[in-house]
């Protein structure tokens, strides 16, 4: 199997918007969602609520398990507590569900340098991502365990023409990274350019944050191997057919996983054929990065897991089968939604849940829209 370079950014662009069509033929066609949920564990589900309120999310559905209903569902013998929460009328992608456990099965991957194995991050558009930087700097000074990764500044699609000055102004993001105990994040804000669809911001959020637009997991393995069950049984389409090579001399990723000189990493990404927004991005670090794995599952504290939605569940089941992938029989989960549990070889659990539409329709064709500002 052949990896390769990532050799420029307008590469990256013509992948992510036309892909191979090798590949879009080779999709089943499951009809999958982006991500739908980010599910954090903890023992404190009110504490996370308010949390995430301050970030545009609202609650939209609260339920609650035995011990023994959750174990039929999860595999973990705790009573649970389950809070879904929405960022606005987004209900295609990008939602929150806190997992509060009686009884956690431990403390999740916790507080970690990044590029930890296991780690997990959530990602959300901003309009300031400088109030970000203060607000989370604020908490460590104040004796939190929180890192806070500076805003850095790139041109990820090749926008920027000429030499920027006062009139022709550079385009692109800055971005940030957050590593708590509990829940990680990177946010990004653009400049000069939007995306129809990909991260819509209200005024009902205090921190002008959009929904969760895609999902960073730090994995180990060959990537190609441990990631190819996302399109051959759950239907997402890879950016390219094999995976790339980051490093510390591309400003994004340098800061954002804490890069010293000469470090690297592979990078495999995946979209919805149904919806531009909710990705999944993969990362496995090539220079020797603590490991805490063991923790990233069900019933610890934390972005633990995953789900997506599509509207024939029995298919993705069959498949996961076929893959021998291990999978929990079909049940109802909390909110009564008929799904099922699948873990991957690259240490990922995801809940999938039978659902065939939604209220707020996805974008599904990806443009870059210059803006003046």
């Amino acid at each position: 199997m052949m990896k390769r370079f990532l050799l420029a950014s307008s590469l990256v662009l013509v992948l992510v918007l036309f892909g191979s069509a090798a590949i879009a033929a080779d999709l089943p066609d499951t009809g999958v969602s982006g991500v739908y949920e980010a599910m954090v564990g903890t023992d404190d589900a009110e504490q996370l609520t308010r949390y995430f309120s301050e970030f545009g999310f609202t609650v939209v559905a609260e339920a609650s398990l035995t011990a023994a209903d959750a174990a039929k569902i999860y595999g973990v013998e705790s009573a649970l507590k389950s809070v879904r929460m929405q960022n606005g009328d987004i209900d295609s992608h990008g939602l929150v569900r806190i997992l509060e456990w009686e009884e956690p099965l431990g403390p999740g991957v916790g507080y970690a340098p990044p590029e930890t194995v296991g780690q997990r991050m959530l990602v959300m558009r901003t309009e300031d991502v400088f109030r970000l930087d203060d607000v989370y700097n604020d908490l460590r000074d104040g004796g939190e365990p929180v890192l806070a990764i500076p805003p850095v500044y790139d041109d990820l699609y090749g926008m920027t023409e000429g030499t920027p000055d006062f009139f022709q102004r550079r385009v692109g993001v800055r971005e940030m990274a957050v590593y708590q105990n509990s829940v990680n994040h990177v946010f990004f804000q653009r400049y000069g350019y939007q995306i129809p669809g990909y991260g819509t911001i209200g005024d009902h959020s205090p921190l002008r944050t959009s929904e969760l637009t895609h999902h960073d997991f730090v994995i180990s393995g060959d990537i190609d191997e441990v990631t190819a069950y996302y399109s051959a049984v759950l239907g997402f389409k890879p950016e390219a057919e094999d995976a790339t090579i980051d490093g510390d001399w591309q400003a994004g990723p340098q800061a954002v996983f804490g890069m010293v000189p000469g470090s690297s990493h592979w990078y495999r990404g995946f979209v919805s054929p149904n919806n531009i927004c909710g990705k999944l991005k993969f990362f496995v670090p090539l220079d020797q990065r603590p490991d805490r794995s063991e923790h990233q599952r069900p019933g610890e504290q934390g972005i633990t897991l995953h789900s997506v939605t599509m509207p024939n569940l029995r298919m993705v089941h069959d498949l996961a089968f076929e893959h021998r992938l291990v999978i929990t029989p079909i049940v109802e989960n909390e909110f009564g939604e008929k799904s099922f549990v699948i873990r991957g070889p690259d240490g990922s659990t995801w809940q999938v849940i039978e659902k065939a539409d939604s209220t707020n329709q996805p974008v599904t064709e990806f443009k870059l829209v210059t803006v003046n500002n």
